[in-house]
């Protein structure tokens, strides 16, 4: 019993010891984790306030940046190398050119000074041997003028910085009345001092108190500026062209026209021009597909359509046969204007058209059916569109106005680029909220103009597709005459 009681005794502590150990370390965690959830906050803070910050330098630099790749890259090209000859100059000039200069002028300062102690030293006999000394030791032109005051300060140059380091050392070195002149001459530098009995003029070479090198070095850095800088434009334009190839291609493209294209350019720019060049051949293999396919059920449905206006023939004259012979015109026209849909420009290629001979036409069917019509056009009556397709656009739009209107006007508007074709009416006209459904096919609106009981609804939607298919569009606005205008865009 004893040694339990001891066993005991001896092992709670020590249990006691581990609980309060694992209470602790629990504690700590949870405090670990407490302090970490909470310090999650400034985190993200800071994370949404680099965001925000990132994203007004990036908008900061769309604003100032070019539109243009061409121009982009220039810049970016320039811009570092600019960066970098300003530094290297700055750097050339504070510790290279300053400091040389700074040392020229100090020792032709020393110069001057040792020829006014020398003089003192001589005396007034032995001027000759001090301008020989000058000359020959210290390459200097030495003149000693009888006292005469000295000339007024001469005109600072706009870079002052050598006459300033010049003055200072001679204030430094000699502390007597000097004049200095760096702009009468050009190639020597005049320095007059005021002696006791004479004027000391000293004439020296710029080369003495100047560091010559900087021009040289400055038009080497221009230089070879210049000579990287046309290298780069070469390499970009070459860069940039095959881009803009491709995006011309893509244009011509959409528009409906056919060039030819071949990729060239950095590897993803190929990678890219081949992309386009199978999306265009998958287009045009669904096209002709698709073409194909309707060249055949025209045909299946043209024949069942001669089969009944033959057999409505064969019945003779009577009331019934007539509203038949009706309903089956109005079931070609039907399958006309869906052919024509499905059908799109079929291939056309453009040509150039009299758009005066155009119009004059669109306004003689008009008043045949009966409207008041007329046409203007103002500059090149020459066009180039597809003739048949363009023709359809515009008939359906006049045909559209005139189905609800009885004055119609058309005006052609043709400069350098685009061919504008307004076509006005003055019938009740389409809210300015349902314009744009009536280009949508098959949508039929009660109170929509292009559609009637006896309509396909694709007036309007082949005729934008139509102005597309050129690289243009269509548009509808309210009309002077007081019902819809009509506003057909493409190049021209």
């Amino acid at each position: 019993m004893t040694f339990r009681s001891a066993s005991s005794s001896a092992i709670t502590p020590a249990l006691r010891l581990v609980r309060e150990r694992v209470r602790d370390t629990i504690s700590f965690a949870s405090s670990a984790a407490h302090v970490l959830i909470l310090d999650r906050w400034p985190v993200r803070q800071l994370r949404a306030v680099g965001r925000a910050i990132n994203d007004g330098v990036s908008e900061a630099l769309a604003s100032v940046m070019p539109k243009g790749l061409y121009v982009r890259a220039l810049v970016i090209v320039i811009a570092p190398m600019i960066l970098l000859q300003s530094i290297l100059a700055y750097v050339f000039m504070e510790r290279h050119w300053q400091t040389v200069t700074e040392r020229l002028s100090a020792a032709l300062s020393q110069d001057i000074a040792a020829l006014v102690d020398l003089n003192e030293a001589l005396g007034p006999g032995k001027r000759d041997v001090l301008e020989r000394i000058a000359a020959e030791r210290l390459n200097l032109d030495v003149e000693l003028m009888p006292p005469i005051p000295l000339p007024p300060p001469a005109p600072k140059p706009f870079f002052q910085f050598f006459d300033e380091a010049l003055a200072k050392e001679i204030r430094r070195h000699i502390r007597r009345p000097y004049w200095v002149d760096t702009i009468g001459r050009s190639n020597l530098i005049e320095i007059r001092v005021q002696l006791d009995d004479a004027t000391l003029r000293v004439v020296a070479h710029r080369s003495q108190a100047y560091a010559s090198n900087s021009g040289i070095f400055l038009a080497w850095m221009a230089g070879s500026s210049l000579f990287l800088l046309t290298i780069a434009v070469l390499f970009l334009r070459n860069q940039i062209r095959p881009i803009l190839s491709l995006a011309d291609a893509a244009e011509s493209f959409g528009k409906g026209r056919d060039i030819e294209f071949r990729p060239r350019g950095a590897r993803e720019v190929r990678k890219a021009g081949h992309a386009f060049i199978e999306m265009k051949r998958r287009l045009e293999r669904m096209i002709d597909q698709r073409t194909t396919m309707l060249a055949g059920v025209s045909h299946d449905l043209r024949t069942v359509l001669t089969r009944f206006r033959l057999s409505l023939e064969l019945l003779g004259e009577a009331p019934e046969v007539e509203e038949m012979r009706g309903d089956v015109n109005e079931m070609s026209r039907m399958l006309e204007g869906y052919l024509a849909f499905a059908r799109g420009d079929g291939g056309e290629q453009p040509q150039a058209i009299d758009v005066r001979a155009l119009l004059d036409a669109l306004k003689t069917d008009a008043e045949r059916s009966g409207h008041r019509a007329a046409f203007s056009i103002t500059g090149d009556p020459v066009a180039v569109v597809r003739p048949r397709s363009f023709k359809r656009c515009l008939t359906n739009l006049v045909s559209n106005a005139a189905r609800y209107a009885e004055r119609i006007e058309i005006d052609a508007v043709h400069d350098a680029r685009v061919l504008t074709i307004t076509v006005d009416d003055d019938g009740p006209g389409i809210p300015r909220d349902r314009r744009e459904d009536v280009f949508k096919p098959f949508l039929r609106l009660d109170e929509a103009r292009n559609l009637d009981t006896s309509g396909t609804g694709l007036g309007l939607t082949i005729a934008r597709d139509i102005a597309r298919a050129h690289g243009g569009d269509i548009t509808l606005s309210d009309s002077p005459l007081g019902g819809l205008r009509a506003t057909v865009r493409v190049p021209g």
